[in-house]
């Protein structure tokens, strides 16, 4: 857990009374709306449907028990007694007072968190792999690189006015955890022969309305160079990136219309004025990033067997991933329980999650990009303490991986830009599907579900994706199927829109292709839309499109 010095806290607490200042001038009317605007966001405030909603920074998602604890009295407090976690490991308070959000930074600020850059026009909070630090995989750990990353990045006046917001993920392992082609800047570690440890650094790559897979600019910078390579990168595209149109203005649209080899030829030319200047990394800086965090003291200890049957063994297959020190494991807390909208979770809950973090997982946790939480460094024989304890609160279900752990937006309950609801569809799936031998049957399946094409909820890469659009006033969702994050692909539309209470239907016309089709049990739903293609689930979701079963009442609301 990375610990703030004397300059972090200095930021933070200027950053609070400079906000508090220009709320007070806002309210009484001396400061307008417009004005206000960038202000506001700058310290993470929307002002979305029906509320203001702040979302507070959780730096490449990792957490202290203190800080859940101190989110869990915010949502009592200041909030409807709940928080959302995101794709981009941050929470989000949907129900704020405007006049209360100087107070909540204060008490953010209290624990070393903050608001800044998550959202604007800027460097948005930089994203990593969920387990680094403990993945057997890993070459580094990407949570001081990523730390390196924020620390730079954080109030930057060169970036602070992009020409839009920008988006990076740290991958420190072998395994893509991270989704690093699907950023603006996507850092992936490397090993050389020789031993000497760099980055693939990739560009353009991201999703919203025009999904793009990155490219790789760079195979391999030496580790020295990271900060002056990205600064290359950002600012040919500070300097090139279209502020005419929102909507072609991410990096993506850039090398899109440069292409690579040119956009990388000026990289490297902005490069020379940078290499070696005063932003090269040494090795007594990485230390000193490296020494603000504090580490777990781990026992000596070895593997032991765990229980294969019963509902602890399903949670265990699932949910539970291995760790580089032998006698511990680290493990999943899923937010998908059906009928609980993805991400959510109560401040009860966060109290509880804080208090089991203390006692099994030295005080932290951490915050997926898949909206669930990590508990990295449990002790394998207090895992299924562990596990009945987590049950009781809602927190087991062994669906990691599986379809029911679905990735959604907050959608047109909350967001102003949605074209269509996302959580009363993830609902109905989950209930249509809430069948665990039945999950476990169809085996990995990813599905993410956005409520417009801005993509909060990923779903150009889910195996199926589920996208909320406008038609006339109504809400309608197109599907598509064969995305995936790692290798990255974008999934390909089926065909028309379906109307809401149809979706589950469709998921379910689906999986049955799937399972008729796949080649064996081991086969997961993308790899076999891969091999027999899209034309066969196109043909049997659109034969049925007249079933009385298509047309019935649902359950969605």
């Amino acid at each position: 857990m990375y610990r703030y010095d004397d300059i972090d806290q200095r930021i933070v607490d200027e950053r609070v009374a400079q906000f508090r200042e220009q709320t007070r001038r806002h309210l009484a009317g001396q400061l307008p709306d417009d004005d206000f605007k960038p202000l506001r966001l700058q310290n993470g405030l929307y002002l979305q449907r029906y509320a203001p909603m702040l979302r507070v920074a959780i730096p490449y998602g990792i957490l202290s028990a203190r800080q859940l604890r101190m989110l869990a009295h915010i949502a009592r407090a200041y909030d409807r007694g709940y928080g959302h976690f995101s794709t981009r490991q941050n929470l989000q308070f949907n129900w704020p007072r405007l006049e209360d959000v100087p107070d909540i930074l204060e008490h953010l600020a209290s624990v070393q968190m903050h608001a800044i850059q998550t959202s604007g026009n800027c460097i948005r909070n930089i994203t990593a792999d969920h387990l680094a630090g403990v993945a057997r995989d890993e070459i580094v750990d990407s949570f001081v690189w990523c730390e390196i990353l924020r620390q730079w990045s954080a109030l930057h006046p060169e970036f602070a006015f992009l020409p839009r917001k920008f988006k990076m993920a740290v991958n420190g392992a072998r395994t893509d955890r991270a989704a690093t082609f699907l950023h603006d800047i996507g850092l992936h570690a490397l090993r050389a022969r020789d031993g000497e440890i760099g980055f693939r650094v990739i560009v353009g790559g991201g999703m919203g309305r025009t999904p793009i897979v990155g490219q790789v600019i760079r195979e391999f910078l030496h580790w020295p160079h990271l900060l002056t390579y990205v600064e290359a990168v950002l600012r040919v595209y500070n300097r090139h990136g279209r502020r005419d149109n929102p909507y072609k203005a991410r990096i993506k649209i850039l090398v899109k219309a440069r292409g690579i080899e040119a956009l990388r030829d000026e990289v490297e030319a902005e490069w020379l004025h940078l290499k070696d200047g005063p932003s090269t990394l040494t090795e007594v800086e990485v230390r000193r990033v490296a020494g603000r965090f504090t580490r777990p003291a781990y026992e000596m200890l070895q593997d032991i067997e765990l229980p294969q049957d019963g509902p602890f063994g399903a949670w265990r297959r699932r949910n539970v991933h291995p760790h580089k020190r032998a006698g511990y494991a680290a493990l999943t807390l899923s937010l998908k329980k059906t009928g609980v909208p993805p991400g959510d979770v109560t401040g009860a809950q966060m109290d509880a999650v804080a208090d089991l973090a203390e006692r099994y997982s030295f005080g932290e946790l951490r915050v997926t990009h898949e909206q669930n939480l990590v508990f990295a460094d449990v002790r394998q024989d207090r895992l299924e303490a562990l596990w009945r304890e987590l049950r009781a609160l809602g927190l087991a279900t062994p669906n990691i991986g599986l379809l029911t752990n679905i990735i959604a937006c907050p959608g047109g309950d909350f967001c102003s830009l949605a074209n269509a609801k996302s959580i009363p569809v993830a609902e109905a799936i989950q209930r249509l599907f809430d069948d665990l031998d039945y999950l476990h049957d169809i085996g990995e399946l990813d599905l993410n579900i956005s409520g417009c094409m801005n993509s909060c909820g990923h779903h150009h890469v889910g195996h199926i994706g589920i996208l909320g659009v406008d038609k006339n006033g109504e809400e309608w969702y197109q599907v598509t199927i064969g995305g995936s994050q790692s290798p990255a692909a974008l999934g390909r539309v089926i065909g028309p829109s379906f109307a809401q209470h149809e979706v589950p239907w469709v998921v379910e016309r689906l999986i049955e292709v799937y399972l008729a089709g796949r080649d064996s049990d081991a086969e997961r739903f993308v790899d076999t839309v891969r091999r027999i293609g899209i034309e066969p689930f196109q043909e049997h979701v659109y034969a049925h499109a007249h079933s009385p079963r298509r047309h019935r009442e649902s359950a969605v609301a």
